[in-house]
């Protein structure tokens, strides 16, 4: 695994961290190549970094998510969680089930389910017993605010509890790698607020890399990395 330094000058500690997630000259198209959406994008996160990815509908922040988070393939190049590539990779979604925790926009909760239900799905999925499982759930719901929320189906809840839901679910397995593509995006400034720091807290709590997709400026200025994408490629700021 590559470590790459902090960044701090000579009279600062040098701290060396793993990258933990890399794309490299990643290509991607749809529509049998009609539609090229990232051309030749690289991209690197290390352990314990929240980045954050900005630009304009269509510039291939969610895309780039997607192929990040193992949920497709790029048409070139080479995506790696932890050093090993994804691409080709037999039983792929073993690695990702405990590697890789996803927040989608919309959050993708079964309506009909109970909040509990929802996040327990993971765990079910990767073989955890109930009783651990359940212990995970509530020192989740406890670290959101939603201990009391438990046994609501989510047409019953507010949009904030949603999503905040939609974190438990993700951070169930315990996985290192957040992916969080638009998480405040549907919600108004306030309740935004509140699920940004929700995502910080939960970043600095469970030592989480995080890696996610804005158009909220203020959220992006305040992860550690803030790379803009345009027109499928991508640069620091």
């Amino acid at each position: 695994m590559r470590l790459v330094s902090n960044g701090k000058s000579n009279a600062d500690a040098v701290v060396l961290r793993a990258v933990v997630l890399s794309a490299v000259d990643v290509w991607k198209s749809y529509d049998e190549g009609a539609i090229q959406v990232l051309k030749g994008v690289s991209f690197e996160a290390v352990q314990g970094q929240t980045v954050a990815l900005c630009g304009a509908s269509g510039c291939g922040k969610s895309t780039l998510l997607h192929l990040l988070g193992g949920l497709d393939e790029p048409d070139r190049g080479r995506v790696t969680v932890n050093s090993i590539e994804l691409k080709g990779m037999r039983k792929r979604h073993l690695l990702l089930r405990h590697e890789i925790g996803v927040v989608f926009q919309l959050h993708n909760l079964i309506a009909d389910l109970t909040l509990e239900e929802n996040c327990l799905i993971p765990t079910v999925a990767a073989g955890t017993d109930r009783r651990s499982a359940r212990a995970r759930l509530q020192e989740l719901a406890s670290l959101t605010g939603l201990s009391h929320r438990l046994d609501h189906r989510i047409q019953k809840l507010s949009g904030g509890e949603r999503q905040r839901t939609a974190i438990c679910r993700a951070l169930m397995n315990r996985p290192k790698i957040l992916i969080a593509d638009e998480p405040t995006g549907s919600l108004d400034a306030s309740t935004s607020g509140v699920v940004f720091e929700l995502l910080l807290k939960m970043v600095a709590s469970e030592g989480l890399t995080l890696v996610m997709a804005t158009h909220d400026r203020a959220i992006a200025e305040r992860c550690d990395r803030l790379v803009e994408m345009r027109d499928g490629r991508m640069e620091d700021r």
